[in-house]
């Protein structure tokens, strides 16, 4: 690919190919891209029209060197141009969004930016907007975290502030629970952005079934594009073990759930960008559980995709440029993935899969991790996944059928790892 008189559209990050390229693919397909990542591209190469590296800053987590980023970003505008800015990845969101602001482009502001990615800010936008969602404190030790509990009442949902995927996130019934599980969130925190280390919140645990919504935002009008409803594995963690996308879903016109996605985007702060809503169905109706600034993961842009046809790439592109996306599907299927676990903490010996068509509709079936690697599940490690398997079906229960018996044909050969805690005990 090669540049043009209209400039170039910024990418920061592009994160692990066999979950990220076709991304990249659709991405480029709407215009030059250039890209901005901690190493030097490769794997991207015929995906853009150049690239710069910006090292993270040192003993920060994840975070990147602002002033460089920006120094780098006004020196591409200045020889190319810059038309728009996007990015995918979870810790790259508050640096798109300084970007964004520096080069006077459409995109999340950055205090829209750190409201999707601090959970405690998100939940305090959207209190003060008077929208549903659980009743929350934030607790900086482990006594605050009893308090809080507590005073919500048990049980509550104990998470880290700036991480995503669940990651260190837990259900905690009574009191006995409540110190180890602020322990495992506050441990967790510190293995993201610096900004965020320490601390959880305390949160009401909202009942129903969950779902995810991916969206864009252009000049402050919300539309979703792909619903996901999620299946979660066993309890106390909130590991999420599947997806299923239908590109009929109703839920995508529903006027009660497009009014509050569209507020919830307005409490926080998106005139411009994409999002990975969580809401959940209680009993009262639906409630805001997260707010996320890019599209989910988990493959789930990608089963969208096939469910509809919609290009998620093109749809980052467009928004970046400040233009309104095409959402018409050219057809409506469903497609879910399930990902595959080992029964204990594991090291990978052999991993076999299905071939397509093994079980009707299964359309792909991957190794996620190579042989000779370990695999721990929760609460000591999360996402160990070993292999996914990819379904097509004309309704979602059928496809949840599906994903089941294309699962059961994974097979996993393994040494139990048969390790302690640091105390020493099984966890």
């Amino acid at each position: 690919m090669t540049d043009n008189t209209e400039g170039v559209v910024l990418q920061l990050s592009s994160g692990f190919q066999p979950y990220r390229e076709y991304l990249m693919r659709g991405a480029a397909a709407r215009g030059p891209l250039w890209l901005i990542d901690d190493e030097p591209a490769g794997w991207q190469q015929p995906y853009i029209a150049g690239s710069s590296v910006v090292l993270p800053l040192e003993g920060a987590g994840l975070a990147l060197d602002i002033d460089r980023l920006l120094a780098v970003a006004d020196s591409i505008a200045r020889i190319h141009g810059v038309r728009g800015v996007f990015t995918y990845d979870e810790p790259s969101v508050v640096a798109t969004a300084l970007v964004a602001d520096r080069l006077k482009l459409p995109g999340l502001t950055a205090e829209g930016a750190q409201g999707c990615r601090d959970k405690a800010r998100t939940r305090q936008a959207l209190t003060d907007a008077g929208l549903p969602q659980p009743e929350f404190a934030v607790a900086t030790t482990a006594d605050e975290a009893a308090t809080a509990a507590a005073t919500i009442g048990y049980p509550v949902v104990v998470k880290p502030r700036g991480m995503a995927a669940s990651i260190g996130v837990a259900v905690v019934d009574d009191a006995s629970g409540i110190v180890e599980a602020f322990e495992r969130a506050d441990s967790s925190s510190r293995s993201g952005p610096a900004e965020y280390h320490g601390g959880a919140l305390i949160e009401e645990l909202v009942d129903g079934p969950e779902i995810s919504v991916d969206g864009a935002v252009v000049a402050g009008e919300y539309q979703p594009f792909f619903v996901a409803h999620k299946q979660l594995g066993a309890p106390p963690y909130f590991e999420e073990i599947g997806h299923i996308v239908d590109g009929a879903d109703p839920l995508l016109t529903d006027p009660e759930l497009r009014k509050l996605l569209q507020s919830a985007h307005e409490a926080i702060g998106t005139p411009y960008g994409i999002t990975h809503t969580e809401i959940r169905f209680s009993s009262k109706g639906p409630v805001v559980i997260e707010v996320n600034g890019r599209l989910g993961g988990d493959l789930i842009p990608y089963l969208g995709k096939l469910a509809t046809g919609i290009d998620p790439g093109a749809i980052l592109v467009d928004v970046a440029r400040g233009n309104r996306p095409y959402l018409e599907a050219d057809h409506r299927t469903c497609v879910g993935i399930r990902f595959c676990y080992p029964p204990e903490d594991a090291r990978v010996v052999k991993i076999s899969v299905p071939e397509p068509g093994a079980v009707p509709g299964l359309v792909e079936a991957h190794p996620m991790v190579a042989e000779g690697a370990t695999v721990r599940l929760p609460p000591r490690a999360h996402i160990g996944r070993h292999a996914y398997v990819i379904c097509t079906a004309n309704d979602p229960a059928t496809c949840a059928d599906r994903l089941t018996a294309a699962a059961e044909l994974v097979e996993l050969k393994y040494d139990a790892l048969n390790e302690s805690d640091y105390s020493g005990r099984p966890w």
